[in-house]
């Protein structure tokens, strides 16, 4: 860890801070720190962060990972005296996560899991800074069925050269070198495996269901479920996984802690609560499957839920009745690419 002064507030770098959870992590981290977000905006939107520019303790720099980055040269980050202060946390979401636009970000994706995770650990080496990696549940490989948990000794089912590899193999990829830079280099650094998360600013027109589900009930349209009747997921809302991802960060803990709920839902049965919620006169209709979007594994949580006490407390009801507010209040500002 670093031992340099810090004045007044610890520095923060978040990568892939202007996505859906990176943009709800800044807001947290903003009140008791200054932070740096970077992001390409391949799946991030300017629109998460736009209430944080004015924030003197917060500065966007728009950059893609995959390139090397010296914080010291860029002037407009001269205000948190880098050379001087250092940066005291890392956090790592930067990643293409887009179901649509899975196939056509491949490389890029590939490109974030590997070079982009090297180059956020370098200066983590550089900075002594504590780094904290948002892993995924794809790591595991999709469902067993059934209802099995996943906790995280379960060493994965992944095809590395299946049309999904460059995700799930990447994100696999992505844990080890994390693992072998707090080995060789002493780092204090956390891996987070991130179950399905929902919550507001999740993009539409994305492939993403319950938002896709959502604005269609608003406009009275089908409710289309990619997958067949019984296709099912664990939802946690996003607010719970900012919180557990915090008392991560905080802990002494090295070893992978999986993140999200372990109740499983039927998307069918999301799609007629939203229906209900609204009042719509929505049907719920059935497609192809997208290759992003496969049944994942069901997380065993109970080493966090024994290391801090964590558990999921927006009920799913709740967590829809959020999310349906902020795609009502935005819907004159379509998050349509």
């Amino acid at each position: 860890m670093s031992h340099r002064a810090i004045f007044g507030k610890k520095n923060i770098l978040v990568a892939g801070g202007a996505g859906f959870i990176g943009s709800h992590l800044c807001d947290e981290l903003i009140k008791n720190a200054k932070v740096i977000c970077l992001d390409n905006f391949i799946t991030g939107d300017e629109r998460n962060i736009d209430h944080l520019l004015s924030n003197p303790d917060f500065e966007f720099v728009r950059h893609d990972i995959s390139d090397p980055l010296s914080l010291e040269s860029l002037p407009e980050l001269e205000k948190f005296k880098i050379k001087f202060q250092g940066v005291q946390e890392i956090y790592n979401l930067a990643c293409p996560a887009s179901p649509k636009n899975f196939s056509e970000n491949k490389l890029a994706t590939l490109l974030a899991n590997s070079y982009g995770t090297k180059n956020l650990l370098d200066l983590a080496v550089q900075h002594g800074s504590k780094f904290i990696h948002f892993s995924s549940s794809v790591v595991y490989g999709q469902s067993r069925g059934s209802g099995e948990k996943i906790a995280e000794d379960d060493f994965g089912r992944v095809d590395a050269v299946s049309p999904r590899g460059a995700y799930e193999e990447g994100k696999r990829f992505s844990e080890t070198l994390v693992a072998n830079y707090r080995e060789i280099h002493k780092l204090d650094a956390k891996i987070i495996r991130i179950f399905r998360t929902y919550g507001p600013r999740m993009k539409l027109n994305d492939g993403h269901m319950i938002p896709d589900f959502i604005f269609n009930a608003l406009d009275g349209k089908d409710l289309v479920i990619h997958g067949g009747e019984n296709f099912a997921s664990s939802f946690c809302y996003v607010s719970d996984l900012i919180d557990g991802a915090i008392k991560i960060a905080e802990s002494e803990i090295s070893a992978p802690v999986n993140l999200g709920s372990e109740i499983e839902v039927k998307f069918r049965e999301v799609a007629e609560k939203i229906i209900k919620m609204l009042d719509s006169g929505s049907k719920i209709t059935y497609d192809d499957s997208i290759q992003y979007l496969t049944p994942a594994c069901l997380p065993d949580t109970s080493r966090v839920r024994q290391e801090f006490g964590w558990l999921p407390v927006v009920t799913l009801n709740k967590g829809l009745e959020k999310t349906i507010e902020d795609l009502r209040a935005g819907k004159g500002l379509l998050r349509i690419e």
